[in-house]
């Protein structure tokens, strides 16, 4: 068995090749023309001959071809890791050295199927998966530039103080776009407003599409339908978490779900500070902690036992905290609620998720915890790490409340 350690970049890689002894047999940079790389891999499988060779890379936005080809080559194992902490001494060369060693390492391990050690590894997902991951967040994307495109056209009417003339008191509505098209403005700002119109219309239809596309890949995901069914969660939401989750046999319970998301507290426990927690660790997808974040809004909307807890926090500890708290119990409810509905039928049809998520509803972005409706239960003892176990106490508010919004909500 060979072990490949693969430090890749846009138009070359380094690799590092170790033998079942751990010695380092081959180092060299490989072009990442198709036929080097694949002349490099031809001479790799005939020198592993039957036992065959493992590789192991860090992830990137570009690993997918070089994946592939590994797969067609009959690459035994693949570990596609999270990047470590960056070294003072780094190198391309040092740094696939290190990364053959991690796999020469744990080479029995995934022989038998045990988790690797010393390593943050990373689940491949499938094409599904990923296009799913790639669609959604062209949506996100979309939205946040046709926000910055609107933010422009607002700047230009305050500096000239034509907010007040605004003929509708929406902004994103018909009437305002004929009026923004027809004011008097000064040579420069006026054809800059024209090209800042021609985007947004642009945007607009660009969002239309995603969307549409959405609402056709949503059926066809059988986990999207199932979180989907929970109360707000919308067709883009579903599959935006359903396809950065993968298989959910992976969580053995709801909080790994939240720690695989970032939403739980980093520990640095040392010496006689045994409880010593710290803000949230931020890792894995940030997109899904903004949709959680938006999603905790209608929850508390709605949940009037999950709106008592969240007062409850937000008096002791303040509303940033308290947000994240509902954050991390949505993603545990979110888990659970899925795990009960496993194998049911999606249930919605494609026009009602078509309405929840129109791209022009962005309304809801603005309401805050703080401004919800006065009125608090008396404190009491601590709160349960799940304050609330039963999937049926999920909001019931449609939709996400994301239309519009180009950044997370602090």
């Amino acid at each position: 068995m060979l072990y490949l350690g693969i430090d890749q970049h846009h138009k070359q890689i380094t690799i590092s090749l170790r033998d079942g002894e751990g010695n380092v047999i081959q180092r060299r940079q490989v072009s990442t023309r198709p036929e080097k790389t694949r002349a490099f891999l031809e001479e790799l499988a005939r020198q592993s001959g039957e036992d065959g060779f493992m590789a192991i890379l860090e992830v990137c936005g570009f690993n997918d071809w070089l994946i592939e080809l590994l797969e067609e080559y009959r690459c035994k194992e693949i570990v596609l890791i999270h990047p470590d902490k960056r070294s003072k001494r780094k190198t391309d060369r040092r740094d696939a050295g290190k990364l053959s060693e991690l796999l020469w390492l744990n080479g029995e391990r995934l022989r038998m199927g045990m988790k690797p050690q010393g390593l943050r590894r990373v689940v491949i997902p499938t094409a599904d998966d990923q296009a799913d991951r790639q669609l959604t967040a062209l949506r996100k994307r979309t939205t946040q530039q046709r926000t910055r495109t609107i933010n422009k056209i607002k700047n230009i009417l305050r500096r000239h103080n034509l907010t007040w003339e605004q003929p509708t008191k929406t902004f994103q509505t018909k009437l305002v776009r004929v009026w923004l098209a027809q004011i008097d403005l000064p040579p420069i700002d006026r054809m800059e407003m024209t090209h800042l119109l021609v985007q947004w219309n642009m945007y607009e239809q660009q969002i239309e599409q995603t969307q549409k596309s959405i609402e056709e890949r949503f059926p066809q995901n059988e986990s999207a339908c199932q979180l989907s069914t929970a109360p707000g969660v919308s067709a883009y939401s579903a599959l935006t978490i359903a396809s950065r989750i993968g298989s959910i046999d992976r969580f053995a319970s709801p909080r790994s779900l939240a720690n695989y998301f970032g939403i739980t507290p980093g520990c640095r426990n040392s010496g006689e500070a045994t409880n010593r927690l710290g803000s949230i660790t931020k890792e894995g997808s940030s997109m899904v902690r903004f949709i959680l974040g938006q999603l905790v809004l209608h929850v508390l909307k709605q949940d009037p036992w999950m709106r008592d807890w969240y007062r409850r926090i937000r008096r002791r500890r303040g509303s940033k905290i308290a947000r994240v708290a509902g954050d991390a119990s949505a993603g545990d409810d979110l888990l659970a609620h899925a795990q009960t509905q496993r194998g049911l039928s999606c249930r919605r049809s494609a026009t009602i998720a078509a309405e929840e998520d129109s791209p022009t509803g962005g309304k809801d972005d603005a309401i805050s915890p703080t401004n919800l409706s006065s009125g608090s239960t008396k404190g009491g003892p601590p709160l349960p790490p799940s304050p609330s176990p039963q999937p049926q106490m999920l909001g019931a508010g449609r939709g996400d409340g994301e239309g519009g919004r180009g950044s997370r909500t602090p």
